[in-house]
């Protein structure tokens, strides 16, 4: 299940979500927001600026931060 919900019948197409993602997981698609939860890192800025509360994220999937591996140094 997409951890990103958008209200289709809410989203007016303004592209303001677009925006202010970091990641650019979401894009304009006739006129409404589709998000790619492949790019999504589920900061909520989507939800924060959404002027019509059409998005919503669900922090509860939150995934898992990837780590880095360092090399050993002996």
């Amino acid at each position: 299940m997409d951890p990103v919900s958008i209200r289709a019948q809410w989203c007016k197409g303004c592209g303001i979500c677009v925006a202010f993602c970091p990641k650019k997981a979401l894009r304009l698609e006739n006129e409404k927001a589709v998000h790619n939860p492949e790019l999504c890192i589920l900061c909520g800025m989507c939800e924060l600026y959404c002027p019509d509360l059409a998005v919503t994220v669900d922090k509860s999937q939150k995934k898992p931060q990837a780590t880095r591996e360092v090399a050993n140094e002996s």
